[in-house]
């Protein structure tokens, strides 16, 4: 995965870059591109309308649209990224579990100190410097920031596994449930909380499914590296998550799913083929290329090539011969 480091970052750039650069879609099976971008004024070069709920409610009154959701994502020179999702009538969703009314809230001690973790994230971010060790089963960075709060989340994951366990599954707060989310996958015994973390994938609140999934891509690298484990990652909703009409959920998705596939995982390729190779090639064709690159490394494996393939055949711009070849991996089923 040498060309997908660091291209899964999404910032909100609606009040930063006010000129439209690429447009990029998904959802569509049946409502046109011309119809959508239409219906919300949206045009390469355009500006940004004044009203993102608007727009999007502009699009909901199309015949056959359930959901319409539009992020701008910063930044090229002056101009921002659009993506513009769209649920159609009788399409496929991912199915989420309705909000716990639970009170088992975490200490505030732990919850600034994932509110620092946050911000020296961001900063690290910031510099470029966001590489992170999952060998280990948890995130780790050589950033000494935020090293320091992950051994707190180690410290506090140790100690107190049945305590997040119970927040995650019933707190009636979305951010606890999130941090909860996040520090449980740094519990020592990464087979207990395998279910709790798949359990998350459903939550009704995507911060929560994205470090949900973020946890469990590390899980994910240490079962690859500690085969007699038996740590087995389902990718069930993780392949759900990329019917989801948020952004957020279909790029934590994708990224997860790379890092379980990364040595082969027929039972897995085969599951992403059946449900979901649709939505992949719709991904892999969009125009702003760091966000389509992913999805096409996925669709290759999907065909059976090797990454090297797959990305000699980006770099000469051919992209529809690895996207032919997945497709024709169904009639060969």
């Amino acid at each position: 995965m040498r060309m997908v480091a660091a291209v899964l970052l999404v910032c909100g750039a609606w009040a930063q870059a006010p000129q439209i650069g690429d447009i990029n879609l998904y959802g569509l099976r049946k409502v046109s591109a011309e119809k959508v971008l239409a219906a919300a004024g949206l045009a390469p070069g355009g500006r940004l309308p004044a009203s993102k709920g608007d727009a999007e409610d502009a699009i909901e009154k199309l015949s056959g649209v359930v959901l319409a959701r539009i992020d701008a994502i910063c930044c090229e020179g002056a101009q921002a990224e659009l993506f513009v999702g769209i649920e159609e009538k009788g399409a496929p969703h991912p199915s989420l579990r309705s909000q716990p009314e639970g009170d088992a809230h975490l200490p505030q001690e732990l919850v600034d100190a994932y509110r620092g973790y946050l911000a020296a994230m961001a900063k690290a971010v910031a510099r470029g410097d966001a590489a992170e060790d999952l060998t280990a089963g948890h995130p780790l960075m050589a950033v000494p920031d935020v090293r320091k709060l992950q051994q707190r989340f180690l410290d506090f994951a140790g100690e107190h596994t049945a305590w997040l366990r119970d927040v995650l599954r019933s707190d009636a707060s979305a951010e606890d449930r999130a941090i909860a989310a996040t520090v449980i996958g740094y519990a020592p015994d990464k087979k207990e909380i395998l279910n709790d973390l798949q359990f998350a994938l459903q939550d009704p609140d995507d911060s929560v499914r994205a470090n949900a999934m973020h946890a469990l891509a590390a899980v994910g690298v240490y079962g690859q590296k500690h085969p007699d484990r038996n740590l087995r990652v389902s990718p069930t909703w993780l392949v759900e998550l990329l019917h989801s009409i948020l952004l957020s959920d279909r790029l934590e998705s994708i990224k997860t799913l790379l890092i379980l596939t990364d040595s082969g995982d027929d039972a897995t390729l085969g599951l992403i083929r059946d449900r979901a190779l649709g939505d992949l090639i719709e991904m892999a064709r969009w125009k702003t290329l760091r966000y389509a690159l992913p999805p096409f490394l996925l669709v290759g494996r999907v065909a059976g090539m090797k990454d090297t393939e797959t990305e000699s055949l980006w770099e000469k711009g051919a992209r529809e011969t690895v996207l032919t070849r997945a497709q024709a991996t169904n009639g060969r089923r």
